[in-house]
């Protein structure tokens, strides 16, 4: 039976590790996967789902305009597909996540979204806020704060390290850019007055 399931953690918690994993285990059975990933994310090449482990694997871009069941729908009418898996599902909308439930029950395809729960600030992205309503399974994938404790939180920095405490919700980057962290530590460093 078809489900979504929604896979969330903060940064460098190995959400794309993950993805291209269960991809490949379909793909070694000879089942075929389809991929997504947010065409906003540029930091590696466009149209690739990549991990920080060197791995990687080719994508269909999405960005808030597109409709991913009929991308999905144009696909199998060409090639049999046993899963799909989303990279980045933060980046989604609400509508979109609908369009993955209608995949899931009209398709009968499993889906798998990877992403981040909250931004910089701690508020939910309204991809991650509708599968985390929606998804039949919920799955934290866990990493470490800089103290051992489990991290929650991503805090934006600025070029000197220091926390950024406002701006756009999305802004990509990497560990350049972003700190995960304990509740504890985020408090202090983005909520502290």
């Amino acid at each position: 039976m078809a489900q979504l399931y929604f896979y969330y953690s903060t940064m460098n918690a190995g959400k794309s590790t993950h993805l291209l994993q269960s991809s490949y285990n379909y793909r070694e059975r000879g089942l075929e996967t389809l991929l997504f990933t947010a065409q906003i994310d540029d930091r590696f090449a466009k149209g690739k789902v990549s991990s920080r482990l060197g791995i990687h694997a080719d994508a269909v871009l999405f960005d808030d305009d597109s409709n991913i069941f009929e991308k999905v729908e144009q696909h199998i009418s060409k090639q049999k597909v046993a899963c799909i898996l989303i990279d980045e599902a933060q980046f989604l909308n609400k509508t979109q996540v609908r369009q993955l439930t209608d995949i899931v029950d009209e398709l009968k395809i499993p889906v798998l979204a990877y992403g981040i729960r909250t931004d910089f600030l701690g508020e939910t992205f309204a991809g991650s806020a509708a599968l985390l309503a929606w998804a039949d399974k919920l799955v934290e994938l866990k990493t470490i704060c800089h103290c051992g404790k489990k991290a929650n939180f991503v805090m934006r920095c600025d070029e000197q390290g220091n926390a950024v405490k406002g701006g756009e919700q999305i802004e990509v980057g990497g560990n350049e850019r972003y700190e995960s962290l304990c509740r504890k530590h985020f408090k202090a460093q983005v909520w502290c007055d």
